[in-house]
């Protein structure tokens, strides 16, 4: 009588079994790595988009502000003249001036700060769906055991 010592040809050897699974795993950590950093690159163009309108927006706030502040000094001026009409013969007092352009750039800065602030508040700017795939393995990994 012969005994066939070997396993059958579809029985892995536990060397095997471990082998698989640990490559299965090394494979599963890097294409959740690349997942990453493709989240980050797109969340990166979109904060890009979101910080230019920001950007913008702040230097025009900025100069609108420093012409009110002008505008306000020669209100200043032209209330505390003897008299107003004698000293600017034209239709709009400089004030007056500095305060239309003032509130032109603020209006614009506003409105582009506005803009900027909406467009970063429309994503995340962190990997959520990596984040959550990952959470996911470790809890399998943890239960498994």
């Amino acid at each position: 009588m012969a005994t066939d010592l070997h396993s059958p040809p579809d029985q892995q050897s536990l060397t095997g079994i471990v082998s698989g699974i640990v490559q299965d795993f090394q494979t599963l950590i890097t294409q959740q790595m690349e997942m990453v950093r493709a989240e980050i690159r797109s969340d990166w163009e979109k904060t890009k988009q979101a910080i230019w309108p920001i950007a913008v927006g702040t230097v025009l706030l900025l100069v609108g502000g420093i012409m009110m502040s002008f505008m306000l000094v020669y209100l200043l001026h032209w209330a505390t003249a003897p008299s107003p009409a004698a000293l600017d013969p034209a239709r709009v007092p400089l004030w007056g001036c500095y305060g239309l352009i003032g509130a032109g750039f603020l209006i614009a800065g506003g409105a582009l700060l506005g803009t900027g602030i909406a467009r970063f508040h429309s994503f995340t700017p962190l990997p959520e769906k990596s984040a959550e795939a990952l959470k996911e393995n470790v809890k399998w990994l943890t239960n498994s055991k």
